[in-house]
């Protein structure tokens, strides 16, 4: 018997996740804080927990190009992973574009900042962030990958 209606097929959404400077080192800088996973084993992993969401994975070691692609998520992306490495602690330039986003965004850090040295301490993302979640090594990536798109579903159904 055929279908009198259209069933409406779920969007497929598309997650942003942003690494910061010298995380294209991961697996050979500082292992025994960062581990000794690569990039490209946390991009698989944040692939493989997306559930099948677009995931559009880029690492830079360059203020203005996060900038760029953070504004880029503004009409790209339902939801923003961002590891923003050294740039936590000191970018205006970051807040002031998160700021601009009207969907969820995930701070996302290896290492645990709080349990570091003093500077590591203030977040200029977090005061644009949904939430953050940090000190779980690349599992930190999978969680918040799980809690991005979990946020966005829940917006989306809102709508």
């Amino acid at each position: 018997m055929a279908r009198l209606f259209c069933e409406r097929m779920p969007e497929t959404l598309t997650l942003y996740i942003l690494n910061g400077p010298n995380l294209n080192l991961l697996g050979v800088r500082e292992p025994d804080i960062y581990g000794h996973e690569t990039l490209a084993d946390v991009q698989a992993m944040c692939e493989a927990a997306a559930d099948g969401a677009r995931v559009v994975f880029r690492q830079s070691n360059h203020e203005g190009q996060l900038v760029d692609w953070i504004q880029e998520a503004r009409t790209e992306a339902d939801a923003l992973v961002i590891n923003p490495a050294a740039f936590t602690h000191t970018s205006v330039a970051l807040l002031d574009t998160l700021k601009t986003l009207s969907i969820p965004v995930v701070e996302c850090h290896l290492s645990n900042p709080a349990a570091r040295e003093a500077f590591r301490h203030h977040s200029y993302v977090s005061l644009a962030a949904t939430g953050v979640i940090a000190g779980f090594g690349p599992r930190s990536y999978e969680l918040a990958v799980r809690a991005a798109l979990d946020l966005a579903r829940r917006a989306g159904a809102q709508d």
